[in-house]
């Protein structure tokens, strides 16, 4: 039987009592689906309703197949190994002890022979260079990701569900992951922000507070629907504005008839050859005449501009996020870093940066790339002063920005408005409402303390605060800005990239991301 996954009328309440499905319906088949949709709105409880570690308060999850999961990074106990990962520890053990002859002859009828062959196998489709006895404390994040997933597709479920799998991974373990998929015979639904993955999915599902719906197609194919929704949202309001205009002067059109009518009779009345009661009369119904119309005028420029409202709200929901900002004023020949000889890093007796030299001279983008652990997060605290070179120099001919992954300029505890006040003091409050507004912080949005925003709206926020004051700084520097973001919060974070006109130093493995703002020039640790 095919594999399928069917959500029948599904409703799910957190434990912080907000419902996060109601009579939700969807059907997942064979191949590969990219489920995407906003920070929140529930892509991994969904994976978790599906796996059967939580149950929904009302509906039906029906599954043909067995499942596999594959969750966001969890912290391995210290002694755990490979082996441990892959649910193998004892089947390795006991062929260790057929090999050097200490099996006994039933124990001999049960060891895999294949085991460590087909261990070796499933590593080397992730491009891990390791064995069974590696504790996965020694791996770094990204090598664990990929041992995880490689474990996954070792046990050979029918369906595997991949929480966010290319996060934190460099370009290598993104490609062994995109390859994995591709090779991947069973049926797989992948929550990402990775648009690059995104683009090897069969078919597209977008869950939102409203629903899901299912685009057959890969990403490409999704955003070209999505564009052709706002073309047609655009023509609806076009329309729906043409008709408020045309309701207008239809209704002013009738008034000015129904008043001349009225001059009309109030000129016979003068001349006295119509009796009083007549007269009277044709006054009443002249009222009752103007007073109808008026409601029936009323009554149709309310629907065509409710029709209008709609057509906005629609707009506002599919219009991709757009923003006007200052100009930074970086010359084009300014030199905004300079690095000599620099070296250090956390480990005084093992620097991992050595000898580093570059130059960024005017608003040119620069990311700066290479594979896990590196050392592109240690260069980029020594490049702005969080870290204390043991030997080289750092200049700095201009203002610079630093938007770490936790946003660490915001204070946690203040509201966004208080935090764009403290970081741009010469701006008034209605300065900052705007730019809070522009970047989608609107009225009481603005007041949401930071520390209860997602990591899309901190970035958002943080992004506000940097970019939105009188002058913007001439250099921002990010580490990995698009790391557990959504693709929407992505999306936000590169246009208002796009926006700012001065140099940005990035570190990404997010070969969209880099391509989408601009990057010119790549240097590679």
């Amino acid at each position: 039987m095919p594999l399928s996954v069917t959500i029948s009328h599904l409703t799910y309440t957190g434990p912080d009592n907000r419902t996060l499905f109601s009579n939700l319906d969807l059907t997942f088949g064979p191949g590969r689906t990219g489920l995407v949709g906003r920070n929140g709105v529930g892509k991994s409880t969904l994976f978790r309703l599906i796996s059967g570690t939580l149950t929904p308060a009302s509906g039906a999850i029906m599954v043909s197949g067995r499942i596999g999961l594959l969750r966001q990074q969890v912290q391995p106990q210290p002694e755990e190994t490979i082996a441990d990962l892959f649910g193998v520890r004892d089947g390795l053990a006991l062929v260790e002890r057929a090999m050097a002859g200490l099996a006994e002859a039933e124990e001999l009828a049960e060891a895999d022979w294949t085991l460590e062959a087909r261990l070796g196998e499933a590593l080397a489709a992730l491009k891990l260079s390791v064995t069974p006895q590696t504790r996965l404390s020694t791996l770094s994040g990204g090598q664990r990701t990929r041992a995880a997933l490689a474990a996954l597709v070792f046990d050979g479920p029918d369906l595997i569900l991949l929480d966010e799998p290319t996060n934190n991974l460099d370009a290598e373990g993104r490609a062994a992951v995109t390859e994995m998929l591709a090779r991947w015979r069973g049926a797989a639904i992948v929550i990402s922000h990775d648009r690059d993955l995104l683009d090897t999915m069969d078919a597209i599902v977008e869950l939102t507070g409203l629903g899901a719906t299912t685009y057959g197609g890969n990403w490409s194919f999704y955003r070209e629907r999505k564009a052709l929704d706002l073309a047609n949202a655009q023509h609806d309001l076009d329309v729906a504005e043409k008709q408020v205009r045309d309701a207008a002067r239809a209704a002013q059109d009738a008034r000015e008839k129904q008043d001349k009518r009225d001059a009309s009779g109030r000129r016979k009345g003068a001349r006295g050859d119509m009796p009083k009661i007549v007269m009277g009369g044709l006054k009443r119904q002249a009222e009752a005449t103007a007073g109808g119309l008026d409601r029936l005028a009323q009554k149709q420029a309310d629907a065509v501009e409710a029709q209008a409202e709609a057509a906005r709200a629609r707009i506002e929901v599919l219009a991709p996020f757009a923003v006007k900002l200052p100009s930074s004023g970086v010359p084009s020949g300014k030199v905004l870093l300079r690095a000599s000889g620099l070296t250090g890093g956390h480990d005084p007796e093992h620097p991992v940066i050595r000898d580093f030299a570059m130059d960024m001279i005017g608003p040119e983008r620069v990311a700066i790339t290479g594979p896990n652990g590196v050392g592109k997060t240690s260069l980029l605290k020594l490049l702005t002063g969080q870290l204390q070179p043991l030997s080289g120099s750092v200049q700095i001919g201009g203002k610079l920005a630093l938007l770490d992954q936790q946003v660490g300029l915001l204070d946690r505890g203040e509201t966004i408005l208080e935090n764009f006040r403290r970081l741009n003091p010469e701006s008034s409050v209605n300065d900052c409402r705007a730019v809070l507004a522009a970047f989608q912080f609107r009225n009481a949005a603005a007041l949401q303390e930071v520390g209860t925003l997602s990591g899309g709206e901190m970035l958002r926020a943080g992004l506000a605060c940097v970019l939105g004051g009188g002058v913007p700084p001439m250099l921002i520097v990010l580490d990995e800005p698009t790391n557990h973001l959504d693709v929407a919060a992505v999306e936000v974070v590169e246009a208002g990239l796009r926006a700012y006109d001065g140099a940005l130093l990035v570190v990404s493995h997010d070969r969209a991301f880099l391509e989408n703002i601009g990057v010119g020039r790549e240097v590679r640790l």
